[in-house]
């Protein structure tokens, strides 16, 4: 009975597993196995080719920057409505953070977080110090880093990043005082190309609005976007509405509204240059910019006075507009403010 068990088995095994001969057998396996050192040959034939698909720093050591963020917010460059008082324009303090592709500080086009919303609008850094933190954990972030504001809307401010191969991404960003929620910054710059630190790098910054807050203007009262919307970019056109305090249609781009410019320097084991909250010795060269023209803008006019005068001379009426935007920097100049036409007054058309 054991021996016709056992060929039972046998049996309805080879039911299930067709028949195949010694030859096409070991063709099959010779195929897979061609397969698989094909595999391994691609993968790991180029080592630096694979770290450059994947984004990965393939330097042995970390790399030492020194960052200065400079402010170019002037009434030459950004006319319109420029913050005068209560507060003057001026910068908050800088946050940066290094990193890996796993972390985001921000990113355009997605939702603000909440470390990011409280940033924008009001400044305050909690929020954005706990994610990183957490992130750091995960060893998703290296570092974070702050300096001081800028009372001023030009000015400079500067510290020394240190950059590991894990986190070789640099993320910043500074608040416009006053804004509802508008910020400038960086989001996951590369500082290492496969196994080389970058030299030296300048970067123009230009406006973003977190899509937290609705106001127009720089002045604008706290007025919460509902939904939230995604953090965009500020342009010439963009919002499309002339309160808008970036809104310059003649212009086909904003002018830089601040810079950052980053320096790679030796690290000397006997004395650390390490320079944070101040200018340079020897500051970056000033750029200049054109001024940016700024038309004037007048309300629409009013409705027409009464018609006064002698009936035999007839008579006139008049209507007024006012300025709504004095014109800076060669822009177009205002128009006429009044403007009078002849007309017949009501009583003698009542006396005919």
């Amino acid at each position: 009975m054991n021996c016709c068990h056992h060929c039972s088995s046998c049996h309805l095994t080879s039911g299930l597993v067709p028949t195949m001969s010694p030859d096409s057998l070991f063709q099959g396996w010779l195929q897979r196995l061609l397969v698989i050192v094909l595999k391994l040959t691609l993968s790991c034939g180029d080592p630096g080719a694979v770290a450059g698909r994947t984004g990965e720093c393939t330097a042995r050591h970390p790399a030492s920057y020194i960052l200065v963020f400079t402010g170019l917010w002037s009434p030459q460059t950004f006319p319109k409505q420029y913050p005068l008082f209560r507060p003057p324009a001026q910068w908050s303090k800088l946050i940066a953070v290094t990193h890996s592709s796993e972390f985001h500080l921000w990113q355009e086009g997605e939702l603000a977080s909440r470390g990011v919303r409280s940033f924008a609008e009001q400044g305050v850094t909690v929020e954005l110090v706990k994610d990183a933190r957490e992130a750091r954990r995960r060893r998703a972030v290296g570092s974070m880093y702050r300096t001081a504001g800028i009372p001023a809307g030009t000015g400079h401010s500067s510290t020394e990043l240190v950059l590991q191969p894990r986190s070789p991404l640099l993320s910043l960003m500074v608040k416009l005082i006053p804004s509802p929620d508008w910020f400038v910054g960086v989001d996951s710059l590369n500082l290492c190309e496969g196994g080389q630190w970058k030299q030296e790098m300048t970067l123009d910054l230009h406006p973003y609005d977190a899509g937290t807050d609705s106001g127009f203007t720089f002045s604008s009262p706290n007025f919460p976007s509902t939904p939230q919307e995604n953090v965009t970019k500020i342009t010439s056109q963009i919002p499309n509405h002339p309160a808008n305090s970036f809104y310059y249609p003649r212009l086909p781009e904003l002018p830089p509204l601040a810079t950052i410019w980053l320096r790679r320097q030796v690290r000397s084991p006997v004395r650390q240059n390490r320079l944070s909250n101040h200018i340079l010795p020897h500051p970056t060269k000033a750029q200049h910019f054109s001024e940016t023209p700024l038309d004037c803008e007048v309300s629409l006019w009013s409705s027409w006075g009464l018609c006064l005068g002698p009936c035999s001379e007839g008579g006139v009426r008049h209507r007024t507009r006012y300025i709504l935007l004095k014109p800076a920097n060669t822009g177009v100049p205002c128009p006429e403010l009044e403007e009078q036409a002849e007309c017949m007054p009501h009583h003698c058309q009542a006396h005919n």
